[in-house]
């Protein structure tokens, strides 16, 4: 006898949202003549060093699984990394993942149960919002205000909202998309509470060395922490050192977490490849003349597209304090994924809508300035032209 019910997912895969910068990319592809300012990667390749580290070990023949946690060598070199930047940090606190997606995932299932509730500082990346979804978890927003040349946390909205009984706070900062970043007063008030409340601290420090501010790396919850605090953290490769095609991530845990976590990885991905890791040693070892002249350029491209945007008439934008990415307001734009559409089609110039990353987007789009100056004037004179 066949079962009644219908061939579905799962209810809480079903209620996803589909990522609305997918189906925005979809309507550009085969289109040579499209600007693509929509997805978050730099527009140069992987340095030569880095591609050569991994071309070399599969010349070696490393191509073979290994460790679920990750190979020694680079777990010590991100120990290192850490401690250099943050605090002390030893090889055991490290998980290597599969992209820094994945070391967002993997923590949310060593952690999260379904029916937990769960705190988000929104707008925020699509990805981010929908994995505490996947895993039945009840999702609560505080959103950032815009000011207009700023975005703003109310730090006693977030305080309210993470009542006793909260699991997690989510927090991406710098944040994409509106290029936010938590000061490190309002970094420690939040670890305070959620200290006394047991909350977990999920923080999601993807672009903490795309940052603008004093000293090029964005107020991390690892400089405040105590070696007992709830705090995890989670980082890529994708972003600082050009490597956003390679899938590799890294999770920072209390050492007593890290063998679940290496079960988690052996039940999703087993481990990451091995000359993807060691492309990973090679960026941590000698990669820093790399993150400083990308700085460099993002700020100058940064600093050209918002004088620019700046100018035009029915455009509202802050300056961002980090990321690659400008979160534009449009006047009178109440469809963002129509009006992005409409770009595409009509102007050939790829945004992202801002309702990809949450209700809070409507109305806003985002611009990723990871590119040339002549890229950005030609982009910014298609907008002019679609705006008059």
């Amino acid at each position: 006898m066949k079962p009644e019910s219908p061939l579905t997912a799962r209810a809480a895969v079903r209620a996803l949202s589909a990522s609305k910068i997918r189906e925005l990319v979809n309507e550009g592809f085969g289109k040579p003549e499209v600007l693509p300012f929509w997805v978050g990667e730099p527009d140069e390749p992987t340095p030569d060093f880095i591609r050569q580290a991994g071309i070399d070990s599969i010349a070696a023949g490393e191509l073979f699984y290994t460790h679920n946690l990750g190979i020694p060598e680079l777990r010590e070199e991100l120990a290192a990394y850490l401690t250099r930047l943050h605090r002390p940090t030893e090889p055991g606190q490290i998980a290597v993942t599969s992209a820094g997606v994945n070391a967002l995932m993997l923590a949310s299932q060593l952690l999260v149960e379904p029916g937990d509730r769960v705190v988000e500082v929104v707008p925020l990346w699509p990805n981010l919002q929908e994995i505490p979804k996947i895993l039945g978890a009840r999702v609560v927003t505080v959103s950032l205000e815009f000011c207009g040349s700023d975005w703003k946390l109310d730090l006693n909205r977030l305080i309210d909202a993470l009542v006793p009984g909260t699991r997690a706070l989510y927090l991406n900062s710098p944040n994409n998309p509106t290029g936010w970043a938590i000061t490190r007063e309002e970094q420690r008030a939040t670890l305070e509470h959620c200290r006394r409340q047991g909350i977990w601290i999920f923080a999601d420090d993807a672009y903490e060395r795309v940052y603008f501010g004093e000293g090029s790396v964005a107020p991390s919850f690892l400089k405040l922490m105590e070696d007992e605090d709830r705090v995890i953290s989670a980082n890529t490769f994708s972003k600082s050192w050009m490597m956003t095609g390679w899938r590799l991530g890294w999770l920072a845990v209390p050492a007593g977490l890290a063998s679940d976590l290496g079960k988690l990885i052996e039940y999703n991905t087993s481990c990451a490849p091995v000359f993807v890791q060691r492309a990973g040693v090679a960026a941590l070892k000698d990669g820093e003349p790399v993150i400083a002249r990308t700085l460099q350029r993002f700020r100058k491209a940064r600093d050209f597209l918002l004088e620019q945007l700046h100018a035009i008439e029915g455009v509202q934008a802050a300056t961002p304090s980090g990321t690659m990415y400008a979160f534009l307001k449009i006047e009178g734009m109440m469809d963002s994924l129509a009006f992005c559409k409409r770009l595409v089609r009509e102007h050939g110039l790829g945004l992202a809508p801002g309702a990809a990353f949450g209700p809070e987007g409507e109305g806003y789009v985002r611009w990723c300035f990871a590119a040339g100056e002549d890229r950005l004037a030609d982009g910014i004179s298609r907008l002019r032209h679609a705006l008059a």
